[in-house]
């Protein structure tokens, strides 16, 4: 009987997104911040790529979070406590360079927020001036607000709707940082694509060192079936083996986007057809 990877905890943490701590002893020994694992809930389940929020070494167990947006997260939203996922395999992807950068500006858009968690902890750790910036649709998708202000030494949050704290994108905040005559020497960006196409646009204008986390569509997690390739000075590479962390400056965001939506269709039939199924 194979071993299966138990649930330990499992917390709503805003509408359609839940935090998730598994038993995962073995990936625990070797994870380090922006990594990821992909986890297949059964049998017949697909293979869904997750990014380590938090590692537990100690009590060898990794924390998820994800929003229930296709047929695999709404049912993975369904378990509970002491239930059990058939395969996690992980670490994957190359960790995040951390090292002694000085002010460091790292930017989170929704659930892009918990790699931002752990980056951002990574850098406060080694030395760095950590300014988080957070970005949410609204007062009610604001998630792991504690937690970021733990890891940073400001914490800087934005609503699209202005329903919390302040009105406007994340994008605003870091110009209005820059043009504060505040001294950036590297800016960390994961969330939407097109958030981080313009964070990219305005740090490559002045100038600042920018590394973003990429999130395509991925399959084996390991480099072999080419699903999560993505342009980067014009060469192809491989999110899962060669990243998921490249040169902001460098990247072909709008071809990303384009090959985000190829199974489109795809993912809404087989949402429908869960649905119905429940």
């Amino acid at each position: 009987m194979r071993n299966m990877f138990k649930i330990v905890d499992i917390e709503k943490l805003a509408e359609r997104i839940k935090r998730i701590e598994i038993e995962a002893p073995l990936i625990t020994k070797n994870a380090k911040a922006g990594q990821f694992v992909i986890l297949r809930l059964h049998e017949k389940g697909e293979r869904i790529p997750l990014t380590i929020f938090k590692n537990h070494p100690d009590r060898g167990t990794i924390e998820l979070v994800f929003q229930e947006v296709g047929k695999t997260t709404y049912e993975l939203g369904s378990y509970k406590a002491g239930d059990a996922i058939l395969d996690i395999v992980g670490p994957l992807g190359k960790p995040t360079h951390v090292e002694k950068f000085g002010n460091t500006v790292i930017i989170g858009g929704g659930v892009g927020t918990p790699i931002a968690y752990a980056v951002a902890k990574a850098m406060k750790d080694a030395g760095n001036n950590v300014t988080i910036i957070a970005g949410f649709r609204s007062k009610d998708f604001v998630i792991l607000e504690d937690d970021l202000r733990d890891a940073s030494h400001k914490l800087l949050i934005t609503t699209d709707d202005g329903s919390y704290v302040r009105k406007g994108f994340t994008t605003d905040v870091l110009k209005e940082l820059i043009e504060s005559g505040e001294k950036i020497d590297y800016v960390f960006a994961v969330g939407p694509v097109i958030m981080m196409k313009l964070i990219a646009e305005i740090t490559k204008e002045h100038g600042i060192k920018t590394i973003v986390s990429l999130n395509p569509i991925m399959v084996d997690g390991t480099g072999m079936c080419g699903a999560c390739r993505v342009y980067v000075d014009g060469e192809i590479k491989f999110a899962c083996a060669d990243g998921p962390d490249f040169d902001a400056h460098s990247v072909d965001f709008d071809e990303l986007m384009r090959r985000l939506g190829e199974y489109r269709e795809e993912e809404k039939l087989a949402m429908e057809r869960y649905m119905r199924g429940r």
